[in-house]
């Protein structure tokens, strides 16, 4: 507890210094209706792309493989090739031997989308039930568009609490290189490369 306290004390005063990691820990405090986990981590990339551009990139779920740099292959669970409120969609890992099952839950055009991770064979929906990611898509300028992917869980048991202190790490760099080659690929298709 003490420990616990100490890092909520430094998180503080590191938000104080940062307005907008204040704003993001306040908006983290919300629920989504009532059942958003606790907060995590939240990735960030700055895209030269319209809103509009990066948006329809990301409802395309068969693009998934594109930029994801641990996923080869996605089948369509629900028979949906793009985005919505409840549209399932398995991820097969790199490596052949593993995959996940991903639900969106809500999407807000333009603005969010809210998904789940309802199954998988690593075994991290059975220690996590909760899982949530956020993106969040901020038209910063006509041709500008900041994405912020944010990582929602909760650590009840022995083996959560483990699995956020060995994976937590792992999780935001491999979010980064998504949201990195994200990037990559919108901006390249706005300039037609």
């Amino acid at each position: 507890m003490a420990g616990e306290e100490s890092t909520l004390s430094a998180i503080r005063s590191w938000s104080a210094k940062l307005p907008y990691i204040q704003q993001m820990q306040d908006y983290h405090r919300t629920d989504l209706k009532g059942v958003r986990p606790p907060f995590r981590s939240t990735q960030v990339v700055t895209i030269s792309a319209s809103l509009e551009a990066v948006w329809a990139f990301n409802m395309d779920l068969t693009k998934i493989p594109e930029f994801h740099p641990r996923v080869f292959k996605v089948d369509l669970i629900s028979g949906k090739s793009f985005r919505e409120a409840g549209a399932s969609y398995r991820c097969h890992l790199s490596g052949g031997k593993h995959t996940c099952i991903e639900k969106d839950i809500e999407i807000i055009p333009m603005e969010k989308i809210v998904t789940q991770l309802p199954d998988d064979t690593l075994g991290i929906s059975k220690i996590i039930s909760d899982y949530m990611v956020e993106t969040n898509f901020h038209k910063i300028g006509d041709l500008s568009t900041r994405m912020e992917i944010s990582h929602y869980y909760s650590t009840r048991s022995l083996k959560a609490k483990l699995f956020h202190l060995i994976a937590k790490r792992k999780i935001a760099r491999e979010t980064q290189a998504t949201l990195n080659a994200i990037k990559a690929a919108v901006e390249a298709a706005s300039r037609g490369v």
